[in-house]
């Protein structure tokens, strides 16, 4: 059966549906069994209750930004592959991931996470503008994408060595401890604040990928070709790095780092849709809303006492996924 003949609308119907099952199942997974219909009529009524407050002020914002997220890294992550032409090409390559979390980790280092709720994600994405400047400057006038992944990698390589100068020297280990925890990833303790100060960072970052779809599938034939059908290909692809920072920065300004889903999910979403980068873009947003949703499901299911961290199950997985890919594309290469 040939897969990426599957119609959009059936592929991307079953993943809306497959989405919106796991969600639910998000929202009924954790220490006490609640139910979600009493919660909220509970709510509609105004009558507080233990399951309405569960519901409503720690497991929905947790699977909101668990679906969001997932969604974010998911596109990102297809946006990227089409525009380096890379199939191991991921969010962290142009350096965002980790300048946004050098941002949240300054706002832990100098104390300012316990002034505001806002603090941290705002560092973060602060870090992230800072990430988009720098790259700016140090391609300038290139047109190379050589260049901007060189460019991204020297941003990333900096970002990790400051966040390790940071936790060298930080003040106390209780908030090198905090630093860490949070670098590992999680949509654990969020409340609906960080999720609304992210929301319009994310949405505009993924109206600013989505309309660079038909580029995409273009760049697919080469650079020149992409300009003979009129595409103006340097700004085209600014406004893909852009929308790749923006949504990524805020995702992680307030999960930390969570890596591997941006790689795993457009290989896995792939075969459906063929070699078309546009077709993947949304099938890919659905498909890492669905994934990171299941891997903190797994989160949830497999801790005992302290909670395991978001960014280390899908290390666990993604890690050897990209050996997988690693020793694939080594032998189409033989």
């Amino acid at each position: 059966m040939n897969f990426a003949a599957i119609p959009d609308r059936i592929l991307l119907t079953g993943l809306g549906m497959c989405l919106l099952v796991v969600f639910y199942i998000a929202l009924l997974v954790g220490p006490v069994d609640i139910g979600i219909g009493k919660a909220m009529m509970d709510l509609m009524a105004e009558k507080p209750s233990m399951d309405s407050l569960i519901l409503f002020d720690i497991r929905l914002p947790r699977a909101l930004l668990a679906m969001i997220i997932g969604a974010t890294l998911g596109l990102a992550g297809a946006a990227l592959q089409g525009l380096l032409r890379n199939p191991l090409a991921e969010p962290g390559i142009i350096g965002v991931s980790n300048s946004a979390a050098f941002g949240a980790v300054l706002v832990f280092y100098f104390g300012y996470a316990n002034i505001a709720w806002f603090a941290l994600p705002l560092g973060g994405l602060l870090g992230a503008l800072a990430s988009v400047v720098i790259i700016f400057a140090l391609v300038g006038n290139s047109k190379s994408v050589v260049t901007l992944i060189l460019a991204g990698v020297a941003i990333n390589a900096i970002g990790g060595a400051l966040i390790a100068l940071a936790l060298n020297f930080a003040p106390n280990p209780y908030a090198m401890q905090e630093i860490v925890f949070w670098l590992l990833g999680s949509v654990a303790n969020r409340s609906m604040n960080e999720l609304l100060i992210a929301l319009p960072f994310v949405l505009v970052g993924w109206g600013l990928i989505l309309y660079c779809g038909r580029f995409l599938n273009a760049l697919t034939l080469g650079e020149e070709t992409a300009i003979s059908m009129g595409f103006e290909v340097k700004r085209l692809r600014w406004i893909l790095v852009i929308g790749v920072a923006s949504c990524v920065g805020a995702a992680v300004s307030v999960a930390g780092n969570i890596g591997f889903i941006g790689l795993v999910v457009p290989h896995l979403i792939r075969p459906f849709v063929g070699a078309e980068p546009r077709r993947l873009l949304l099938a890919s947003t659905l498909g890492g809303g669905i994934l990171l949703l299941v891997a903190d499901i797994a989160v949830q299911l497999l801790s005992s006492g302290g909670e395991l961290k978001l960014g280390v199950i899908t290390a666990l997985v993604g890690g050897p996924f990209f050996l997988f890919l690693i020793l694939k594309t080594r032998n189409l290469m033989l």
